[in-house]
Order: structure tokens, then sequence, then C-alpha cells
């Protein structure tokens, strides 16, 4: 018998109890459930006695960053969910085709949607969360607590109930609620990058430790990189009351997933190999010699003249058909010298000597084993222009063609390009779960416009609803996902316009998803409750708004299948089968499938094959349905919905 896709997201408490059962099989007992099932549960005090070189006994102080209800930010995080992602394809651009994703959702939900499918796959991560200013605070995870309950949980109190302090401090919840809401998007965020994958977190200086100290517990200190400061313009004393300095910087903590990270910016600009010719790609250096000794003094047997005859070839030999003569000359006017003795100048000067008509210059050929050519140190610090709020607020602007900003103080696309460039290959995959804006798309899709690379990008962004008094719901935008797709189309058009010969086969498409909830009727999760009515016996389990493509999606979460993968639809003895990714997931959701259908889909041999539970057009269907796939492609995961 077929066995049923689940339809929940991972449940990463089952996944922790069973890798301590394999390393510890005496912490592990069993209890009775809320609803009477026999499960796994974790002995603690066993466990802890068997992490200790030393007998445990109560309570120690040990060095550990907590605040009140982190317990249950970690309970979110590996909580499951019933959520899918449903395909928007009119919001969509090049649906069938793009390899980028704009999801729009709650980002801690989305992500773990995402987690079975994407774990480990993501190479970099860019966020840009909200700092904790006081007005930008939209994630609500039911942590907030009334003042009451803070001053509780936090130890305020003293033995008698009185507050400790006469005035507590004001923003301390706050702090709290901004902790819980981002500790488990950043545990999720790690498990889906990959081991030599990077992320970038934008703060300023409000919650800078604070996120220092999340990321080094759930990171690791040692995958500690980089905090890189950005000057993000002039800063602003007088709108701080009594400030006394000016603030114009914020943050970016960067952090590696693991050592087999390669951290590593490219060569660009003029270091970049631009060109070619029969020996390989190769860079222009300078023949003539700089420096303090660059001197015909210094090293006369350097100083000699190159002859250039009317085909212009050279040579340091003197012939009558000469057309001009060369020497190395200093700026003013004293001799200088070449690099290289006229003999070997003379030997090699075809290969490795570039003629302009007036300069002289060395190739510089690429040399895989040489890392000097491939890769320059960046300094950890951003100051320039080209990374403050200004230039971001005005490439929107220019994008979106609007003069009043329709969202505030979006990043520029040079600092995420700055970001991109830093991990070492040209082909990641980049996500964003604060995508505001959809700077990182802009930037990833230029980045593949200027050195032809083929980065993708996965962005999420709750759609968080404009005020009715704000620009943006002014310029018709009712929400920010809204702006952030507007800009990706925009952005794409013209990156295209304008390198109409290098970005034919860009890609700027995206496919829109939208987290909702589950396809299936509440049946499929609480079967108890339906058992006592009749009725319940013959209910779909599917819902009945939901498609076809609906169910095709979610079966992509759950059956580790990318979710920008290529779809095809083909047509088998009159029914819909879908092909995606040339055959590693194929599904047939119509009704009355028969042995023809499920014959020709086994004799493709997928990896897994999902249906309907209510597809089979008759018992002898279901009955045959094991023996056909077992005849034809017996490894191919096969699941019902």
């Amino acid at each position: 018998m077929m066995e049923h896709l689940n339809m929940q997201s991972m449940d990463k408490v089952a996944a922790n109890v069973a890798k301590i059962r394999e390393l510890f099989p005496n912490c592990v007992t069993e209890r009775i459930n809320n609803e009477g099932k026999l499960e796994h549960a974790i002995d603690f005090d066993m466990l802890k006695q068997e992490l200790s070189d030393h007998v445990v006994d109560g309570l120690q102080e040990r060095y550990q960053f907590t605040w009140p209800d982190k317990r249950k930010a970690i309970l979110a995080a590996n909580a499951p969910i019933n959520k899918t992602l449903r395909p928007c394809r009119e919001e969509s651009v090049d649906f069938d085709n793009t390899e980028n994703l704009y999801i729009e959702g709650d980002n801690l939900e989305v992500l773990k949607l995402l987690q079975e499918t994407y774990l480990g796959k993501v190479k970099m991560i860019y966020i840009d969360p909200p700092y904790n200013t006081g007005n930008d605070f939209v994630y609500e995870d039911d942590f907030k607590q009334s003042a009451d309950e803070y001053i509780d949980n936090s130890g305020q109190l003293d033995e008698e109930g009185n507050r400790i302090v006469a005035n507590t401090e004001s923003n301390g919840r706050f702090h709290t609620d901004w902790l819980n809401m981002i500790y488990p998007r950043l545990k999720i965020a790690k498990d889906i990058l990959d081991n030599d994958g990077i992320i970038f977190i934008s703060i300023n200086d409000k919650e800078q430790e604070n996120l220092k100290k999340i990321c080094d517990e759930i990171f690791g200190n040692s995958n500690f990189i980089a905090c890189i400061p950005r000057k993000t313009g002039a800063g602003n004393a007088a709108a701080r009351g009594n400030a006394i300095l000016r603030k114009p910087f914020d943050y970016i903590l960067l952090y590696k997933k693991s050592d087999s990270c390669i951290l590593r910016r490219k060569l660009v600009g003029q270091y970049e190999y631009k060109y070619s010719d029969d020996y390989g790609a190769y860079r222009l250096g300078q023949y003539q010699a700089t420096g303090s000794d660059a001197t015909r003094d210094a090293r006369p047997s350097l100083y000699y003249p190159i002859y250039v005859d009317k085909n212009g070839k050279l040579s340091t030999v003197h012939k009558e058909d000469a057309v001009k003569t060369i020497l190395p000359k200093k700026i003013k006017g004293e001799d200088g010298r070449w690099m290289w003795k006229p003999d070997k100048f003379n030997q090699d000067n075809n290969k490795y000597i570039y003629y302009d008509g007036e300069r002289l210059y060395r190739k510089i050929y690429y040399d895989e084993s040489k890392e000097q050519n491939k890769y320059q140190v960046e300094q950890a610090w951003l100051d320039g222009s080209i990374y403050q709020n200004a230039a971001g607020t005005k490439e929107l602007g220019a994008i979106m063609n609007s003069e009043n900003a329709v969202f505030s103080n979006p990043k520029p696309v040079d600092l995420i390009k700055w970001c991109v460039n830093l991990h070492f290959k040209n082909d990641v995959t980049v996500l964003d779960f604060f995508s505001g804006s959809a700077t990182t798309a802009h930037a990833v899709m230029q980045l593949n416009a200027e050195d032809g690379g083929k980065r993708k990008f996965i962005m999420v962004q709750l759609p968080e609803v404009c005020a009715e008094n704000s620009e943006a719901y002014k310029a018709g935008y009712k929400n920010i996902c809204e702006i952030g797709k507007e800009r990706i189309r925009r952005a794409g058009k013209k990156i295209k316009e304008e390198n109409p010969l290098t970005t034919q086969d860009l890609d700027i498409g995206f496919r829109v998803l939208k987290c909702d909830s589950s396809n299936m009727e509440d049946v499929y999760f609480t079967p108890k409750e339906y058992m006592d009515k009749q009725q319940s016996l013959f209910i779909d389990n599917i819902k009945k708004d939901r498609s076809d493509e609906d169910l095709l999606f979610d079966a992509m979460l759950k059956l580790d299948t990318p979710l920008s993968s290529k779809i095809e639809k083909i047509t088998i003895a009159g029914k819909t089968v879908y092909n995606v990714a040339q055959g590693h997931l194929m599904a047939c959701f119509d009704k009355n499938v028969t042995d023809e259908v499920i014959t020709a889909v086994a004799k493709e041999m997928p990896s897994y094959f999902v249906m309907r539970d209510s597809s089979q057009a008759d018992d002898s269907v279901a009955i045959n349905f094991e023996q056909i796939f077992n005849t034809y492609s017996p490894q191919t995961v096969r699941r019902v919905l």
C-alpha cells in the first residue's frame, strides 16, 4: 500500500531526538504524549551526565546568553507547521523558465517550509532585519509579554515581590521581543546554508551586541569572520537630543557555516583577466619598471632600446627597416629601465609583450595554481558613497520613477554586490528572507549581467500593508511585496535594455509563491475529530479551492525538489502528468487514473511519483499499482495525497 505524503513541515524535535538516540541510546526513554500515543523522549538528566566529566548535581553557573522565553524561541524553530506555498503565475515573470523565486509570507513559516528541500543547499544569505528602532517590528510570534510578566521572568522582583530597581528599563521587554523574533529564523537559516555558505546580517548599534551573541551561539564563535562597519551617511547628532557624537555607521555581521567555506573576493576592475589569445586569458601589467630602483643608474643592464619594424614586430636588435625606437623614460624625462634583460625580451616578446602603438605592456596570464592571480584582500569597512543610504534611495526612486520614497532606506545595489562578490563562486543561490524592496534580487541580476554569472535569488517578504498616508500607498502599492516585485520587473527590463548584446540569456524572471494554509482539509491532520461523523468517510481530504499546481508545489516541497525546477505537462491516455526536473518527480492528480497511465509513468523511472488518494480508476488499479512499479521502477518512491 502506498504511503501518504507527510503534509507538515519538518519536525526538528523528532529529528534531533533520533540523532541523540543514535549517539546516546541510554538517554532516550518513552512517554505517553498528549494524544495518548507512545513516543520517544530525552532523559535530560542522563544526557547531562553523559556530556560531563564529573558528577552533575543541580544547576551550575556558566557563561551563557539568555532572555525571557528563549526556550519558546527554540521551540518555535523546531515545531512543525501545517502550511504550504502556492504558485501565483499571474504575478510571476517567465514562470516556466526562471530559476528565481519570490515568496510572500511570514519568513519563519517560509523558512520551515524550505528547510526540507533546501537543507544545506544555499550558498549565501543576506538579510536586513528590522533594526528594532521602535516602529519597525512587524513579526508577531506570540512572544510579547505584559510588563508584569516581563518583570517576573527577568528576575527584577525581590523576595517580597517588589521591584528591585526603581525605574525598570523601558525597552528591556522590547529587546526580548526582538531576540525571540530573530533567534528561530537564524537557527533555521543555519540549516539551510551549505557547508561552504556564508551569511551577512545588516544591523545598527541598538541590537548589534545582542545579534553577535546570538550568532556566536548558533553559528559558533569560531565561524565569526567580521563585523563590517558601513557608513550610512553624514549622521545626525541633533536628532538625538543631547548626543555629542554623530553616528553615521551601521554594521554587517559576517559568519561562515563551517571551516570548508572559502571566502575570497575575485579580482575585478584593472585586475580582471579580460583579454585572451591562443595562450589563454591575460591581463596587462607594466613592462617599464616602477619604484625607487626603476632607473638606468640602478640597473644599467635593463636600459636598452627596443625597435619596431614596419610590420609592428619588436626587437632589441637594430634593423634598417626600423620605423620607431622605444626607450624607457620616466615622467620627468630621466632614463628609466625595463623589467627584463634583452635576451629574455627577444625570446618571449611574441607571447608575453603587448604593444599598443605607444607603450609596451607585459601579458600576465591567468594561472589557476597562483592564488594571487585570482583574488585580492578586501578592507573590512565600507565608507564609499556608493554604499550609503542616499545611494539606495536614489536608485530605488530612479527605477520606480518616483521622486518620493516608496520604501524607507533601501540598501544600495553596490552594497549587496560587494557582499555577493565575496563568495568565490558565481553560480550561487542567494537567499534574502527580509527582502524589503528587493535590492538583493536587483544586485544579483546586475552582477550576472556584468560577469556572466548564473546566480539565483530567493526573496522572502511579509506582505506588510502600506499605510494609507504613505508615499507607497499613494503610488498604488498596497503592501511591501508589491513594491519588491515591481522593482524586480523594472530592474530586469532596464538591465537588458542597457546591455542587449551580453544579456540575451540573463534570467530576469521570478516565480511568485505565497504562503498559505495547508492544501489538506482538517480531517487529514485530526481524523479522530471526524471519526464520529459518518459523512467524514466521504469528505475529500483536499480543499476545494486548491489547484493541481498547488498540489504539485506542495509535493515538490516535501520531496527534495527545488521550487525553481523545470516543469513539463504531458498527456498520457487523456490524463495530465507533471514531469518535474527531467523525471526527478512525476505527479498525476486527475481522477480515474488507469493502469496505462501508471505503466507509462513507471517506465520513465522517476525518483518520486505522487498522485491523489482518490485518483485510481477502480480497485484493480490499486491492486496492480505496486506490481507495475516493482516491475519497471522499483526504486521509485511512491506517495499519495
